[in-house]
């Protein structure tokens, strides 16, 4: 079996590179990695590849930045002939991307078999080009590898057959668990021992001036109490400077985006984490802090109703209080879903080999 590999946006590389090292088992497999360049800032692409241990892309699209409709189209065009030139037998996508789609689309019209790593996810709000993104994929996908129970109903509720369904736990915990060890101190001048960690990226939090600026002055507002650490995404930063909202408190440290290893010792040592990343609300269950998600649905439910998050919504008052609660000792406590156990890629792998 001939299989391409799609990675394109951060989010990809933690969850394909433990799949790609099980596959490494089944000497019979030969295996190509597709980067699309979604994403090619160097704190955003290239340090994870290092960091991860994967190997180095087979074809790298370069695509670069863009619409939606127009990276889309450009990763059609270059996977297409990428495929065209050396087919694969089977295309694994990962999450719910640009790249996710633009690819399986590719190779669903070429009559090559698709795989949809971390299928089923649904947050319901069709506002989100990251659902439009899951739930196409699913459509033409033949193989769905999911990571909760929740996710197999949904495929099944749209007219996906069990037999191609298979609940193989959540790829990115292989990452977290494999590199747990690994994770380091990142150098930062001015670091407190106790501080909260924010990430914000998503459009509806960060691409309104007022919803942007209401969340700055609570950040300021909070960070008299506890230090606050932000790692600004290239999206948050582009509109921090458009709008001018450059002006944060003395003990609001924003940085550059941190690699995978400091970025992970800074969820560990979080008194708590605030975000609107998917990815991160499932490593923050896992490593049992509480998270207070800025968004009103999430396509992983079960970490808000098994594990440590809270969706707060743009309620910057509710953050406040939910973060006192955590200052106070009264944070939320979680448990680790099922097969969160970092070896699901392994399932995947001997599934594939079956197949």
């Amino acid at each position: 079996m001939k299989v391409f590999h799609i990675v394109g946006a951060r989010p990809n590389f933690m969850k394909a590179a433990p799949v790609i090292d099980a596959i490494h088992a089944f000497p019979e497999a030969k295996q190509s990695l597709v980067h699309t360049g979604q994403h090619y800032d160097a704190n955003m692409s290239q340090i994870f590849f290092d960091q991860l241990g994967m190997p180095r892309p087979d074809y790298n699209l370069e695509v670069g930045s863009g619409s939606h409709a127009r990276q889309t189209a450009e990763i059609m065009v270059r996977f297409e002939d990428v495929i065209s030139a050396n087919t694969p037998d089977l295309v694994l996508v990962y999450g719910d991307v640009n790249s996710t789609i633009a690819t399986a689309l590719v190779a669903s019209k070429a009559g090559i078999r698709v795989g949809h790593v971390e299928a089923g996810l649904r947050s319901w709000d069709r506002t989100m080009p990251e659902e439009i993104n899951r739930v196409l994929t699913d459509q033409i996908s033949d193989y769905f590898f999911t990571p909760s129970e929740d996710a197999d109903e949904n495929v099944r509720r749209e007219g996906i057959g069990a037999n191609n369904i298979f609940r193989v736990g959540n790829v990115m915990i292989d990452t977290l668990v494999k590199l747990l060890d690994k994770a380091r101190e990142p150098k930062m001048a001015g670091r407190q021992e106790r501080f909260i960690l924010v990430t914000l990226h998503r459009p509806s939090n960060v691409d309104d001036p007022a919803t942007l600026g209401q969340l700055l002055a609570t950040l300021n507002r909070l960070s008299k109490d506890i230090q606050i650490i932000f790692p600004i995404h290239p999206r948050t930063r582009r509109r921090l400077e458009e709008f001018k909202l450059s002006e944060v408190g003395a003990n609001v440290l924003l940085t550059d985006p941190f690699g995978y290893l400091e970025f992970l010792w800074l969820q560990q040592h979080a008194v708590a984490v605030v975000t609107d990343s998917g990815g991160i609300q499932e490593e923050t269950t896992y490593l049992q802090i509480p998270c207070l998600t800025m968004r009103e649905n999430t396509e992983r439910p079960i970490t808000a109703e098994i594990g440590t998050n809270i969706l707060v919504g743009k309620d910057t008052v509710r953050l406040g209080k939910e973060i006192q609660n955590v200052l106070d000792g009264r944070g939320k406590k979680g448990t680790v879903p099922a097969l969160w156990d970092g070896k699901a890629g392994q399932r995947i792998a001997e599934i594939l080999a079956r197949l």
